[in-house]
């Protein structure tokens, strides 16, 4: 599976390396290179790597953290209501979030992602 790195506007990557863990593929490591001409990167690593050091920003995290960082970029996506709707759905309600109510399933109006994960 190859990304879309030629129309990224933005990459943030947790725990990998991409240029020196990709260096054997050539679509990799050649749009990796344009990509950093165009879009703006963000590495969340706590070793201060070769993709770090050309990174726009390097976020140091103490091993072991990432995840608390993703579920807190997923909570401020969901609750301020920051995903790419035209894209990915809304919700019926509007998509509000409260905390402790799950929401239903059959309330997610989705478009073109492939399928809501549980």
């Amino acid at each position: 599976r190859q990304y879309d790195l030629t129309n990224s506007r933005y990459q943030l990557c947790f725990g990998t390396d991409p240029i020196a863990a990709n260096r054997q593929v050539s679509y990799a490591t050649r749009e990796w290179g344009n990509m950093l001409d165009h879009a703006k990167v963000a590495i969340v690593d706590p070793r201060f790597s070769s993709s770090a050091q050309k990174a726009d920003e390097w976020l140091p995290i103490r091993p072991g953290t990432d995840s608390a960082l993703a579920l807190a970029l997923a909570h401020v996506i969901l609750v301020e209501g920051l995903w790419h709707k035209p894209f990915v759905g809304d919700f019926a309600n509007g998509g509000r979030f409260v905390a402790g109510e799950s929401v239903a399933e059959e309330d997610f109006e989705e478009r073109y992602s492939h399928g809501l994960v549980q």
